[in-house]
């Protein structure tokens, strides 16, 4: 079954964003084998008592976020659609992510599958998107998808794919150097997938992953190493951006030209524009009803009465979100729905920076550590200008991650020779895993 578990990881980081429908295929067959295995060794659910107090809390936090989504969803009698009708039964995923996370840590995952994974992911994404701007000629890359989305996990793989190449760094000699190799070439793809998708969310998202990465790296490299490197990295972003077929800096121009249309022509059709008009009707509508929210479905409607009304410009009734999750979340849900999601993005960050300054942790935890925190951290930036949990890939993308993420940290602490790597959270029944 472990074997089984790392194809899975492999197969749904590689897929995530390069192959239509990766993102639900890959998670339903590994669920299928995973209960096939439970049925086939049923004494193996007695392992699930391995679990410890940390790893409650992350499930409590999906099962929340996924609670609250069901309950306005029965209250409301509506499921999120999403483009393409993608979107319905997302409320369940949270919940279904729970499981996999106990599933996944009755039998270990492999850090260096999950650097596979991602970096397959970044480097398919990369690839992507070379073809369609400079083959195509296509003005975003976005593989048949919304391109915001695309160009966000993009750069979210490549990131994740940088650390993985300081993990491949890490100890007196470099080792698994095919991986390495790997690695970096994914994350500079990754980037460059982000950019060539005009995501300019993702670009103000770019300078707070590479902080994450710079932190990371002072575990495994000497500060002239790490500050060359860094000023290497700089001057290839800085070359990228400056080249016309990239379109970074028409993309950069334009919305600062919505910006100053919009608050001083009152000009509110552009992008940007209709981008505030929508924050401005989620912010009205959350006043309105602050606990509850108006909930799915009606949001939409309310939010078209205040077109009709002429407070707000026609042209945000072709969105079915508020391109904000905490914006969209909030006047759905109310201050509970809010709640939620702040435990969905805090809880996290907790746990795995508690791991990353536990005392005695060594370089290989504090980088997984890093790279678990990396995901949340990523989404809540990327989520102030989109609703990525509303999106089936970027929902799919983040729970999956997450989830790995944490179950591969969680094993590394348990198989570190050194026992003091296991104290922390790392109890006694976490042992256990492993008998």
């Amino acid at each position: 079954m472990t074997r089984l578990n790392n194809i899975w990881v492999l197969l749904f980081g590689a897929l995530l964003i390069g192959v239509p429908w990766g993102y639900a295929v890959i998670p339903l067959l590994a669920g299928g084998s995973l209960l096939l295995w439970l049925g086939m060794r049923p004494r193996s659910i007695r392992r699930l008592q391995c679990l410890d107090r940390d790893d409650a809390w992350l499930c409590l936090a999906l099962l929340v976020f996924g609670g609250v989504w069901l309950a306005d969803v029965g209250r409301s009698g509506h499921w999120p659609v999403g483009q393409g009708n993608q979107g319905v039964m997302l409320p369940l995923w949270p919940l279904l992510a729970a499981a996999f996370l106990a599933g996944l840590r009755l039998r270990p995952l492999t850090p260096g599958v999950l650097w596979a994974a991602v970096s397959l992911g970044a480097l398919g994404a990369g690839s992507i998107a070379l073809y369609e701007r400079l083959i195509i000629g296509h003005a975003r890359a976005a593989n048949g998808m919304n391109a915001i989305p695309f160009g966000n996990l993009s750069l979210l793989l490549g990131g994740l794919s940088f650390i993985g190449a300081l993990w491949c760094m890490r100890g007196a000699k470099t080792q698994h150097k095919s991986l390495l190799a790997l690695t970096l070439v994914a994350g500079l793809a990754g980037m460059l997938g982000s950019l060539l998708s005009g995501t300019r969310g993702g670009w103000i998202a770019a300078p707070l992953l590479l902080w994450v990465i710079y932190r990371a790296a002072r575990e495994v490299l000497s500060l002239a190493c790490l500050h060359r490197l860094a000023a290497g990295m700089l001057m290839l972003l800085i070359a990228v951006v400056m080249v016309p077929q990239s379109g970074v800096r028409d993309r950069v121009a334009l919305a600062v030209s919505n910006v100053e249309a919009y608050w001083t022509q009152d000009v509110r059709g552009t992008s940007v524009g209709l981008r505030l008009e929508m924050w401005r009707a989620g912010g009205s509508l959350f006043v309105e009803r602050p606990w509850l929210g108006w909930g799915e479905g009606a949001l939409e409607v309310a939010r078209d009465d205040l077109v009709a009304e002429g407070r707000l410009h026609p042209g945000i009734s072709r969105h079915d979100q508020l391109h904000s999750d905490l914006i969209d979340t909030a006047a759905r849900r109310g201050s509970l729905g809010l709640l939620s999601l702040l435990l969905l993005y805090g809880v996290p960050i907790g746990l795995f920076w508690k791991h990353l300054r536990a005392p005695g942790a060594g370089a290989e935890i504090r980088l997984l550590a890093a790279a678990g925190m990396m995901v949340p951290v990523a989404f809540i930036d990327f989520g102030l200008t989109q609703s990525m949990l509303r999106d089936a890939r970027g929902l799919s993308g983040y729970l999956g991650l997450l989830v790995i993420c944490w179950t591969v940290l969680r094993q590394a602490q348990v198989s570190a020779p050194d026992a003091a790597l296991r104290r922390g959270s790392a109890t006694w029944l976490s042992k256990r895993c492993t008998g």
